[in-house]
């Protein structure tokens, strides 16, 4: 079995494991700063909507060997220094995005690119987006946003408990925060595919959670009839016994992402892929964390604050410390035992001057001389 199977086997078991209930207070406070930071980035630098979003004009060119900063120049110069995004694609065509351009703009635009390429303007695909459509998609992804978190709450309210869903909402807004903070704070564009990374990387963040609460809620089954461990105990075992599974699904769905974000979209050129690859990524990475460092710490703290478990809190700390008294005694109750048995220590008392050792017999008979052995001669 491989170190990691091991790991996860004793991890699974209780044998080992790490505190991260009991060290919540840390992983808050990373959690805030790193939102904190995010909020300031999108308060500040906003959102790089896209031409989906904001209106504008996409042109598309067939193959060419002209280079990106040339076609650039030649937009913005038509374009009268609209902001202009070129990209390459696969096929070895360009695609030119200039925000806020209407209709009568576009075809000098078109007509200057076609110059530059050496190619009729008929060849050119252009695509206009009205400011109008790109806000009712706006509106239609913030509305399914919010039927999905309603309907999150209700399942895992009916499903586990009131104080789950609300752990697991949490932790939700808290990757949708974090993604979307991370593009505002580098300027990545905001498109259609960002959205669909965004509403697909919930589902991922809430298996992981569930995975969590499922074991959480049948570990804590009757715990109250118990007196050996508290909520917050045994949220951190099964959060331990959960671990490994959650790593290795993280990493498995990081690695493919990872590829189409690395590989398709830096040497490919994989356009709107690129957009839906960077979001998962970002996603996945925040929804491992909060999974295992804001979810199950939170239900844990809500939980403490039932009296049913503020009272077997207190009968397992009172158990506890009677039985480090018991010990205690008892090991002084040994110790002193050991001590009266001992030839040597009652010898170290009887004998002057504090001496230790085995007092010698007298001889009966002078010096050096056995005993008599009774026998006549």
């Amino acid at each position: 079995m491989s170190r990691l199977g091991t790991l996860g086997a004793r991890l699974y078991r209780g044998e080992v494991g790490y505190d991260f209930v009991g060290k919540r207070k840390i992983w808050y406070g990373i959690s805030i700063l790193i939102t904190i930071t995010a909020i300031v980035g999108l308060a500040v630098r906003g959102l790089n909507m896209g031409i989906e979003f904001s209106g504008g004009a996409v042109f598309t060119t067939p193959n060419t060997s002209v280079s990106t900063s040339d076609v650039r120049q030649t937009a913005e110069k038509a374009a009268d220094d609209h902001t202009v995004v070129v990209q390459e694609l696969g096929r070895g065509g360009l695609r030119i995005q200039i925000s806020e351009l209407g209709t009568k703009e576009a075809l000098p635009v078109q007509e200057a690119l076609a110059k530059k390429l050496d190619v009729k303007a008929d060849k050119i695909d252009t695509q206009l987006v009205g400011p109008s459509w790109g806000e009712q998609i706006a509106g239609k992804a913030w509305q399914g946003l919010a039927i999905f978190m309603v309907l999150v709450v209700i399942y895992l309210a009916i499903a586990f408990e009131w104080r789950m869903a609300l752990a697991a909402l949490v932790a939700l807004i808290h990757d949708i925060t974090i993604t979307v903070g991370v593009y505002a704070l580098v300027g990545f564009e905001v498109t259609p595919g960002t959205v669909i990374g965004l509403l697909t990387i919930l589902g991922y963040s809430l298996y992981d959670t569930v995975v969590v609460f499922d074991g959480l809620k049948e570990a804590s089954k009757d715990l109250t009839k118990q007196n050996r461990f508290t909520y917050s105990e045994i949220a951190n075992r099964s959060l331990n016994s959960t671990l490994v599974r959650s790593i290795n699904t993280t990493v498995v769905a990081l690695l493919p992402v990872g590829a189409l974000l690395f590989i398709g979209g830096g040497l490919l050129g994989a356009g709107m892929l690129n957009d839906i690859s960077l979001s998962l990524f970002v996603g996945l990475a925040a929804g491992a964390y909060s999974s295992i460092f804001i979810a199950t710490p939170l239900v844990a703290d809500l939980k403490e604050r039932d009296p049913r478990m503020k009272a077997l809190a207190k009968r397992v700390r009172a158990k506890r410390a009677a039985a480090a008294k018991a010990e205690s005694e008892a090991g002084a109750d040994r110790s002193a035992e050991e001590g009266d048995s001992d030839p040597d220590l009652q010898d170290a008392g009887a004998a002057p001057g504090g001496v230790v050792g085995q007092r010698r017999q007298p001889t009966s008979r002078g010096r050096g001389r056995g005993r008599p052995s009774g026998k006549r001669r």
